[in-house]
């Protein structure tokens, strides 16, 4: 199932991370392990956010996804199911 993960970073923590040089390192980690399809990065209501979108086979999948965000950025977490355009053209056309 495609979803959407946006990660609103904690300020202290990623400026910990940005100023030791391991900003970088902790990015690249996990989009080589989440593979998105669509990956942004900028400012959301004031604090560093990411925006990523990628296939979650399974809701177990949810702790080794979540993880990396909590413990290397003090992250708050939000993970919606999405679609795009022709998802959305397939599941209305379920409708009939």
């Amino acid at each position: 199932m495609r979803v959407l993960l946006k990660a609103t970073l904690d300020t202290a923590k990623a400026n910990e991370l940005i100023h030791g040089g391991r900003m970088p390192e902790v990015v690249k980690g996990i989009l080589d392990r989440l593979q998105p399809e669509a990956a942004y990065f900028g400012p959301v209501g004031g604090q560093r956010t990411m925006l990523l979108v990628f296939d979650m086979q399974d809701s177990s999948q949810l702790p080794p996804t979540g993880e990396p965000f909590f413990t290397e950025m003090n992250a708050r977490l939000e993970i919606t199911p999405i679609m795009n355009a022709e998802d959305l053209q397939k599941g209305l056309s379920q409708l009939r």
